[in-house]
């Protein structure tokens, strides 16, 4: 990539399992009004000339669900755009808008509150096909069960060693004031928690929650105004698979392979093994912390459960991976992908406290939306 998008500010609010006294527009203005104050962008015209939001209207229960935060998010007499997917795929789509020259300065803001609806499970209930998806009940726990079984069969690996990385995310997740979940689990207290779908177990699986995150993203020579520590985005790529489970291999990672490949092309990564000081997944079950190791090419088919129960993926360890706690601490559905570029963005500028990577240069971050991870977004960010 000759020209890089570069993340100038971020704020995120502590995700929790409900924000029952803030409306949606108050968890919104938690995170927008600290970016703009890290970079004195007020609100005049033109200081800020695009806004990408990220939201979804099952969740908000509203048609439109960007309406009501527009204002909020403030790209005054410019252009505003909803991303209705992960997170990651709207700071995707803000790096387009800047590197394609259509924006100079790009606000994102991105909200979830699975706590207002009654089931989480309704509601990606109604991303399937009407006929022949929902009429069989499907949701994305049954999608994730089913490509779960698929995997574990095929891979050979076992519950225990998917659990391990429960185990050590909620380790990592005890050093994130933003956290949902803050307390560590044993490996038994994982493989002991009720079966949710089989072989998923309640704490395989990621915990309802409401948060916000922010960030501003504008061109590389604009950034060193706003910032003394940009964070750029050195590559990113995506990629979709079929839309109905039974068109997929369901044990396959394809979609991830080929999103990772562009990502690893764009910003000349040619041994994936050795490039980042850090890695961070958007994991919303336990599986796929080894399947997308694996997808990702970070390691050997046949060797991420190994890699995972030694802890070479601990902090302090060969590659640590979801510092932050990851999805399966607590983040919405909609912000995993963005949760994720955000604790990058934290290492990569050193402020990430107790769970501080040291001299973090380059990092490599992961969103994934739809059933059995249909579509799949990878982002390299770099310090440099």
């Amino acid at each position: 990539m000759n020209r890089r998008a570069a993340i100038v500010a971020m704020a995120q609010t502590r995700f929790e399992p409900k924000k029952a006294g803030e409306r949606v527009q108050e968890m919104i203005w938690e995170v927008v009004k600290p970016v703009r104050d890290a970079t004195g962008l007020g609100f005049k015209p033109g200081q800020i000339d695009n806004a990408v939001t990220c939201s979804d209207d099952f969740f908000d229960a509203r048609t439109i669900s960007d309406a009501c935060v527009g204002d909020l998010v403030g790209a005054h007499f410019g252009s505003e755009e909803k991303v209705s997917q992960d997170g990651l795929q709207a700071l995707f789509y803000a790096a387009a808008c800047v590197l394609s020259g259509h924006s100079e300065i790009t606000i994102l803001a991105a909200h979830c509150k699975e706590s207002q609806s009654a089931s989480r499970n309704m509601i990606t209930h109604a991303a399937f096909d009407p006929i022949f998806g929902r009429g069989v009940g499907l949701d994305y726990l049954a999608a994730a069960g089913l490509q779960a079984r698929a995997f574990l069969s095929r891979s050979g690996y076992t519950e225990e060693q998917c659990a391990r990385a429960v185990v050590r995310d909620r380790a990592h997740g005890a050093k994130n004031p933003k956290a949902r979940n803050q307390s560590p689990v044993t490996l038994a207290a994982v493989m002991k928690s009720p079966y949710l779908c089989d072989p998923l177990k309640q704490l395989d699986v990621y915990p309802m929650s409401d948060g916000a995150i922010a960030m501003i993203v504008t061109t590389e020579e604009r950034a060193r105004d706003l910032t003394a520590k940009p964070v750029f985005i050195a590559g990113a790529g995506n990629c979709y698979n079929r839309f109905n489970l039974g068109d997929r291999d369901l044990a396959s990672d394809d979609a991830l392979r080929f999103a990772a490949g562009r990502a690893y092309r764009m910003a000349g990564v040619a041994e994936p093994k050795k490039a980042f000081d850090l890695v961070e997944l958007a994991a919303a079950y336990s599986y796929q912390e080894l399947m997308w190791l694996e997808g990702l090419g970070l390691v050997a088919k046949g060797q991420a459960g190994e890699y995972v129960m030694a802890g070479k993926t601990d902090l302090g360890g060969e590659l640590p991976v979801n510092l932050s706690g990851g999805m399966l601490c607590g983040n919405p559905l909609m912000l995993g992908g963005l949760a994720r570029a955000a604790e990058c963005f934290l290492q990569l500028r050193g402020e990430a406290g107790q769970r501080q990577v040291s001299g973090a240069k380059r990092a490599l971050c992961q969103g994934a939306t739809g059933p059995a991870s249909q579509a799949q977004c990878v982002m390299v960010l770099s310090g440099e």
